[in-house]
């Protein structure tokens, strides 16, 4: 198969793009033809061959002023020149199938119609909560929010759920009412929901049970098995790790309470940036001096020495987490994970099993287990090893391309009962 993977970034910016580039290395692997297209960008892979037709450059974070303002905004809702260039890459590359991954805001719906137009079956990996929330974080002032599911994206607009702004949740609220009411993603044929909580929370605002498969994501270890666990020389302090995006949302700020809170002297590498990095450090300061190591941000391979080196994964987020990849690469390096009992990331760390399961917000409960994990490396060590030999049974690149294979057969049958549907009402 000859297979377009379609996202707004084409770089390792975060899990959607880490998710799709591994993917399409596997599946080259597999024999298939594999392309990428997406939107300009200065850090995207180079040597790409469609990067001639991406859709032109446009930075949301933060969003433009004035008359930029205005037309980010007309673009986030539809942009013709997204879909003309995609139409451009699909006469050229000649797809048998199209996957897209996260094309809001930047590329839009629009870049759904030339596919269609063509009759090319399509799939879409929902990484996040966009087509239930239009803020996609299921947030509203750090709290809990599911008011728009199901239920209007006015509601957006009376929470100003998007950083506390009124313009900004309009634009927003009406960016995903419009879609909604037009029905913008009902092209695509076939949606991937890598947990069963996403899924849930799509079928709870409307969408069809039989146009969405619940999937694992993947990590791909390429030629490299992950570097074995390394634990610290004895005398030396337990430490643990947090990977990933430094924003509220992700509730590193309790993870460092938690650890001013130990009753242990552990320590805390984190990896990662993002707009919240200079208050963390201040709080790290202030609570657990000497304690948090902020690397910034890292390769693939120096995260996975940090995971190696410690005792647990963290991952405290406050909002619902859907599939977390560094969840997935602790498993595949034998450490166990701390996680939120929030979104999908219960269906993936089991209390007792795989890790430990707290509740959110809370730096107490969160210090004990921390405290009970330094306190016992070697039922540390045993977790670990239950998170590789599930990794191994779940989460591998054979038994994921298998489902996806399932799920783009589905597709291309679907696409073919509505040309023929077309055809009949024709």
């Amino acid at each position: 198969m000859r297979i377009l993977h379609v996202n707004k970034f084409i770089y390792r910016r975060g899990g959607a793009e880490g998710y799709m580039l591994d993917v399409g290395a596997l599946q080259r692997g597999a024999g298939y033809e594999v392309d990428f297209w997406g939107m300009t960008h200065p850090e995207n892979l180079t040597g790409l061959p469609l990067a001639d037709t991406f859709a032109p450059h446009v930075e949301l974070e933060p969003a433009p002023g004035g008359l930029a303002g205005l037309a980010a905004s007309a673009r986030m809702v539809w942009s013709p020149a997204s879909g003309r260039g995609l139409a451009r890459a699909l006469d050229r590359f000649r797809p048998d199938l199209v996957h897209f991954h996260n094309v809001y805001h930047q590329l839009s719906p629009s870049v759904l119609r030339p596919v269609r137009a063509r009759g090319i079956p399509s799939v879409m990996t929902l990484h996040d909560y966009k087509l239930a929330c239009p803020s996609y974080q299921m947030l509203s002032h750090g709290e809990i929010c599911e008011r728009c599911v199901g239920g209007s994206t006015l509601n957006a607009v009376r929470e100003r759920c998007k950083s506390g702004s009124l313009g900004a949740s309009a634009v927003l609220a009406v960016e995903s009412g419009l879609h909604r009411r037009l029905h913008a993603y009902d092209g695509v044929d076939r949606f991937v929901s890598p947990s069963h909580f996403l899924r849930a929370m799509m079928l709870r605002s409307g969408m069809a049970p039989e146009r969405i498969v619940t999937l694992a994501n993947v990590v791909s270890l390429g030629d490299d098995a992950p570097p074995e666990p390394t634990p610290p020389a004895t005398g030396d302090p337990a430490r643990f790790v947090f990977a990933g995006r430094l924003s509220p949302e992700k509730g590193v700020d309790t993870l460092v309470e938690a650890l001013g809170a130990t009753a242990l002297e552990v320590g805390l590498d984190v990896a990662g940036d993002g707009p919240s990095r200079g208050a963390l450090e201040e709080l790290a300061a202030r609570v657990a001096p000497g304690r948090v190591r902020f690397h910034g941000r890292l390769d693939k391979a120096a995260v996975a020495g940090l995971v190696a080196r410690s005792r647990a994964m963290v991952v405290p987020s406050r909002w619902y987490e859907n599939q977390p990849m560094t969840i997935l690469e602790a498993f595949a390096a034998s450490t166990p994970v701390v996680a939120t009992a929030l979104g999908g990331m219960p269906e993936l760390v089991l209390d007792g099993v795989e890790g430990r399961v707290v509740p959110p917000n809370d730096p107490g409960a969160l210090a004990r287990v921390l405290d009970e994990l330094a306190a016992d490396p070697d039922g540390s060590r045993a977790m670990g090893a239950r998170a590789r030999t599930r990794f191994d049974a779940e989460f591998t690149g054979e038994v994921h391309l298998a489902g996806l294979s399932a799920v783009y057969d589905e597709a291309r049958r679907a696409a073919a009962r509505g040309r023929a549907d077309t055809t009949t009402e024709g």
